[in-house]
């Protein structure tokens, strides 16, 4: 003999009636009437072969069958409502833009897009990498959503993560003994470049600027042909590079925070995205800590 169906509607009603101790007051806050609620609470002992409540002219007071139910029907209906809500979002649709730093676009992102993507099918995530202080001025025009760097402790957005800034440079080449010391970077607008040139001349290290590109993957061949030094981010740090430190002669540089930015009024299409990237690149950070 099969097991017997717990029908989320009679639920609901038993569990109303449990939280307001009153078949009058259940019935209205679920907006029926009280021979409706006192009908589906009828039907829900008839089908469990047990009395629920102990009811009389001035109480109702759970049973111990009804006090053994009531966790099991709270977690019932709040996973029918995961279920329903999780169906109606897997058919949501739209357009997002979305803006990365390179190495980002390159190595984090796309692995949380192809999760994303396999849940919302029908949602088509456009992304563009580059320099991103200048993409948050055009949030809501060109982006609805900018994952961005900014020095340590400024800057808005969502907090993702926090990045150290390194030096980097050829595994067989020691370029970090040149004088003056070849230099790979960025273009203007780009942080790594502003703080290596910074932290450069403040140890009073003679360099040159050898090499500029947008393109993280020719800055990293530079290097790691031993033709220059460059700055990366430790979480991204390429395994074709060797770190350089104080012991190499290089001058510290400073921490990095990476943070979401979301334009006003994000479609729900968006906002699923933003709450899929802040969730995923959180916990990739809690696991590394």
């Amino acid at each position: 003999m099969s097991a017997p169906v717990l029908d989320p509607d009679l639920l609901q009603a038993f569990v109303a009636v449990a939280d307001h101790r009153s078949f009058t007051r259940a019935a209205t806050a679920l907006n029926r009437t009280q021979s409706a609620v006192s009908m589906q609470v009828k039907r829900l002992e008839e089908r469990l072969k047990a009395e629920l409540f102990h009811r009389s002219t001035s109480s109702v007071d759970l049973s111990a069958a009804g006090e053994g139910l009531l966790g099991y029907a709270r977690r019932i209906l709040s996973l029918n409502a995961e279920a329903i809500g999780r169906v109606r979002e897997h058919g949501t649709d739209g357009r997002v833009r979305l803006g990365v730093m390179d190495d980002y676009g390159t190595l984090i992102v796309p692995p949380l897009l192809r999760e994303f993507v396999a849940d919302y099918p029908l949602i088509h995530v456009e992304m563009e990498t580059g320099l991103t202080s200048s993409m948050t001025d055009r949030l809501g025009e060109a982006y609805d959503l900018v994952i961005a760097m900014h020095p340590e402790g400024r800057g808005e957005g969502e907090l993702l993560r926090t990045e150290q800034a390194v030096w980097a440079a050829s595994a067989s080449h020691r370029v970090e003994e040149f004088d003056p010391l070849p230099v790979a970077l960025y273009p203007q607008g780009c942080l790594f470049r502003a703080w290596a040139m910074q932290a450069l001349d403040e140890a009073n290290r003679p360099w040159r600027l050898a090499f500029v590109s947008h393109s993280l993957s020719a800055v990293e061949a530079i290097a790691a042909q031993g033709l220059a030094v460059t700055v990366v981010k430790s979480g991204t740090f390429p395994p074709a590079l060797r770190r350089l430190t104080a012991r190499d002669g290089m001058p510290r540089l400073p921490r990095a925070e990476i943070r979401l930015h979301r334009a006003p009024n994000l479609s729900r299409a968006a906002s699923l995205l933003a709450d899929h990237l802040v969730a995923a690149l959180r916990q990739q950070t809690k696991r590394a800590s």
